[in-house]
This record gives C-alpha cells, sequence and structure tokens, in this order.
C-alpha cells in the first residue's frame, strides 16, 4: 500500500510541476507582508452513488473534484482564494490575493520539508485505499440486490424499497507556513436503505444503513441482513403505534444514534469559535460544573475506521481525543489553528473544511459520552411513567440559547419499569446545558452510531460520528399528538 505522501505527490504535486522548493515561492509572495500565518490546503477527490428502487438502477453519479486554497491570517482576520487549477501561476496568484488583509514590510521566511525529508509520520486510523477502484460497478450493484432481496423477505407488507450506496475517495496534502507538510488518503463508503411498508390504507417507513472509512468489502450478507431488519422492524413498529403523549416527563434515550441530540445540543456549543466570541451557552465557563456527576463527554477523532475519524485534520494537525466535560466538569473546547491562537489554548486536531473551497473552522469528528455503571435493564425499570426513545430523526438547535427539538423515529412507552406499546410523533424539546444537569442514570452499554451523520454548519457539510450508553433524563419537555 503506497504511503499518503506518495499518493499526494502523485495526484496533487507532479502532474502540475510544483514542489516543495515551488510552494516556498507561494509563502514568499504571501509572508511579504506581515501574516501570522498561512497554509496551502490541495484536494483531489472522487465520489460515486448509486440508487436502486424496485430492483431497477434509478441513477448513478460519478463526479472528479480537484483545487487548491490559500489562506493567509493575519490577527483576526482571514484571507482566502481558492482556485480549481492546480498550477504554480494559480498559486501564486491566490497567495498575491490573500495577502491584502496586511500591511507590507514583514521579513518571514518558511521553509517547507521535502516529501523524502524528516517528516513526523501520523498514526494511520483506516487505510489509504481507493473503494471505489476496488470493487466493479456490477458487484455495487448487486450489493444493492441483495440488500433490497433481504429487506422484501422479512415481512409481506413491505412494498417499496430504495437503497443506495456512496463512495469517496479523497487525498490531501497541507503545506503551512511554519514549515509543515503533512498528506492524508481518506477513503469513505456507505450504504443506506429506506423501506415503506403498508396495511389496511396505511402507510409507514423505516430507515436503515452505515459506514465507515473501509473499503465496500464491509458490507457483507450479515451485515446488509441487519440493515434490512433494522429498517423493516422500524416501518412495521410505526404501523402499530399510537399517538405520543405530551408533557413533562422521565425519558430514557437508547445507545448510538441517539447520541445526535449530544452532537446537536451540546456538542456545537463547545465548538472554539462560538466560546471565543462569546455566543455559547458554554462560554467562559471552563472548570465550572456543566453536567451532572459521571457525565464525560468526549470528541475522539481517533477511532479506528469511523466515519467522522481522521488521521490529520484539515490544518494538518494530528487528531486526539479530546474531553471536554470531564464528570460534570467543562475542561476545554474544540480548537482549531485560529482561535486556539487567539485564545492562547492549545490546537485539539478540530479544524475541518468541506473542501478546497471552504476555510476551515472548529468541527466535531466522533462525540460520545462516556460509560457510566448501569444496566441498560436496570434504567428501564428505575422509570414508573415516561418515554424509551430508541431512535431519532431530524432535529435543531440554537446554538446561543441551546434550546433544541428533536423527533424520534422509534419511541416506545415506559410503564412501571417496562417497555409497553410504540408511541410515533414524539419531539424531544429542551436545553442542552440543562439536559446535561438532568442526566440521573448512564448505562454501561455505549455504543457508536451505524456511520450516517453528516455535520453541517455555516454551510459547510463533513462526516461525523456519535455515541452514548443508554442514558435516563428527568424532566424534559416531550411534545406529541394525545396531549
Amino acid at each position: 500500500m503506497m504511503d499518503s505522501f506518495a499518493i499526494a505527490d502523485q495526484y496533487l504535486l507532479a502532474p502540475y510541476e510544483l514542489n516543495p522548493t515551488r510552494l516556498q515561492d507561494v509563502f514568499g509572495q504571501i509572508l511579504s507582508h506581515r501574516i501570522d500565518y498561512a497554509d496551502i490546503y490541495f484536494q483531489y477527490s472522487r465520489s460515486e452513488g448509486w440508487v436502486l428502487e424496485e430492483g431497477i438502477v434509478k441513477s448513478g453519479s460519478f463526479s472528479i473534484d480537484q483545487g487548491v486554497g490559500v489562506r493567509a491570517i493575519s490577527g483576526e482576520k482571514t484571507a482566502f482564494a481558492y482556485s480549481d487549477d492546480i498550477s504554480g501561476q494559480a498559486l501564486i496568484s491566490a497567495a498575491r490575493a490573500t495577502r491584502a488583509i496586511a500591511a507590507q514590510g514583514s521579513e518571514k521566511q518558511t521553509r517547507i520539508m521535502g516529501l523524502s525529508g524528516n517528516i513526523t509520520r501520523q498514526a494511520l486510523y483506516y487505510p489509504s485505499l481507493d473503494p471505489i477502484a476496488l470493487c466493479q460497478d456490477a458487484d455495487k450493484i448487486r450489493l444493492l440486490e441483495r440488500l433490497e432481496e433481504f429487506a422484501r423477505a422479512l415481512d409481506k407488507r413491505v412494498i417499496q424499497v430504495m437503497a443506495s450506496l456512496a463512495g469517496e475517495y479523497e487525498v490531501i496534502m497541507v503545506a503551512r507556513s511554519d514549515g509543515l507538510l503533512a498528506a492524508d488518503v481518506r477513503p469513505l463508503v456507505r450504504v443506506s436503505l429506506q423501506v415503506i411498508v403498508e396495511e389496511s390504507g396505511q402507510r409507514e417507513q423505516g430507515v436503515a444503513g452505515g459506514g465507515g472509512r473501509f473499503d465496500y468489502g464491509y458490507f457483507t450478507d450479515t451485515v446488509l441482513q441487519d440493515y434490512a431488519h433494522k429498517a423493516v422492524h422500524q416501518a412495521i413498529t410505526n404501523l402499530v403505534s399510537k399517538p405520543a403523549p405530551a408533557g413533562s416527563m422521565t425519558v430514557v434515550l437508547g445507545n448510538g444514534w441517539p447520541g445526535i441530540l449530544l452532537h446537536e445540543a451540546i456538542g456545537h456549543g463547545l465548538e472554539a469559535d462560538f466560546n471565543r466570541k462569546g455566543s455559547s451557552a458554554f462560554s467562559g465557563r471552563i472548570g465550572e460544573r456543566v453536567a451532572a456527576p459521571g457525565v464525560t463527554v468526549v470528541d475522539d477523532g481517533t477511532i479506528r475506521d469511523r466515519r467522522g475519524s481522521l488521521n490529520i485534520d484539515d490544518e494538518g494537525n494530528p487528531t486526539q481525543c479530546t474531553v471536554l466535560i470531564e464528570d460534570g466538569i467543562l475542561k476545554g473546547y474544540l480548537q482549531d489553528n485560529l482561535n486556539a491562537r487567539l485564545m492562547n489554548q492549545a490546537v485539539t486536531g478540530n479544524g475541518r473544511r468541506e473542501s478546497f473551497a471552504h476555510i476551515p473552522m472548529p468541527r466535531m469528528t466522533n462525540t460520545c459520552m462516556l460509560n457510566g455503571d448501569k444496566e441498560p435493564e436496570e434504567i428501564i425499570a428505575s422509570v414508573k411513567h415516561g418515554l424509551y426513545a430508541a431512535n431519532f430523526g431530524g432535529g435543531q438547535v440554537d446554538i446561543t440559547s441551546g434550546k433544541f427539538v428533536f423527533s424520534a423515529a422509534e419511541a416506545y412507552m415506559i410503564e412501571n419499569g417496562k417497555i409497553t406499546y410504540p408511541v410515533k410523533g414524539a419531539t424531544l424539546i429542551g436545553n442542552g446545558p440543562d439536559v446535561l444537569t438532568r442526566v440521573s442514570m448512564i448505562g454501561n452499554d455505549m455504543a457508536l452510531d451505524p456511520g450516517v451523520g453528516t455535520c453541517g454548519k455555516e454551510g459547510q457539510s463533513v462526516p461525523v460520528g456519535v455515541g452514548q450508553p443508554t442514558l435516563r433524563v428527568d424532566g424534559l419537555t416531550v411534545g406529541g399528538t394525545n396531549g
């Protein structure tokens, strides 16, 4: 398997007669002015998507994208230029555009490490492979056909199935004004399933899927059958569900994907840019108790093969496991280069961008709440009357206030310590920082989501992961259709 630097050179530098010496010339253009920091971000990506519906390939897409972004920072000001033309002249033009934010007169010099020089190799949390090239198109279609077959075989009430897969092969290289040169090769695949069931004129849907930073070989028949079972089970459950009640009640959140509530309602509020500007509900609260005892939240970009993991972030920094909240105490924020410098904090490897055409900002990778000491059955048994939210659909949050609204895709009533009947139309309404203080029991069954998360922020989307154990939250407002 080729080294990531060799692959990056093959795709991003050599075809355009670029090398570290030429990059030093680009930095020379930028640093002739008073600039605190500058970087150059190269990217090459190939992506594909296939959709199978009613046994027929309804759509297939394939795209190639490449380009370079040049950024210069002076104080709090950022200048950014990008081009889909990777050439020496395009780089020089972009560099001249970015230096406009600073006055002339700097004598800064930079030396970029050579591709064969003494470069510190980052840890590898996924292989440098190309999932698109490793699997024939016919095999990809057959994978989707098997997924549809598995779903239809589970229940005669399944009337419609849509299966899709997506793959991406991304190569990036970052050169910085402090001399660092870093590269990464990032595979990413995902399979999704949607089923619709019908009984007595009533229709309901269920969804499932997963993926990560590996190739399509991950999707064995056992994995596909699991997706089919989950999607059909969710749809059939909704067929027999009753309207959800409304009001304040105890809510038990399932493990795994329900951690999306943690991501949205709490995680975004712990990103450094919001806290530096004082717009987060967590601003200025490091060292304070912000959650119930036992609540520990981390952001970990180093989990093997996970969708949200990165060998390096999009500024060339190694990712890490960052403790955000420990036993209820706020410990820190997610930092990129700019905000870490302005806040006088350590970089955490969370500088991320959607593509070469976007500037990096602090973003989550895999955000998880760690295990407690309770058995999930013990948590359910402790609730006299409440809601068990096993799975979530969509949601939204206000970063400034922390207020959120989430819809439950699969939920059940808890009565006298037992899960009884399924309900639909349940929404969870609350305030992120407040919810953390209402956690009264934490399970020992922490699980990660199956690999389906995409996070949006300021118009940029990046792949992420979430996870949590089963949680009991007291006094959460449930919006329902049966008031």
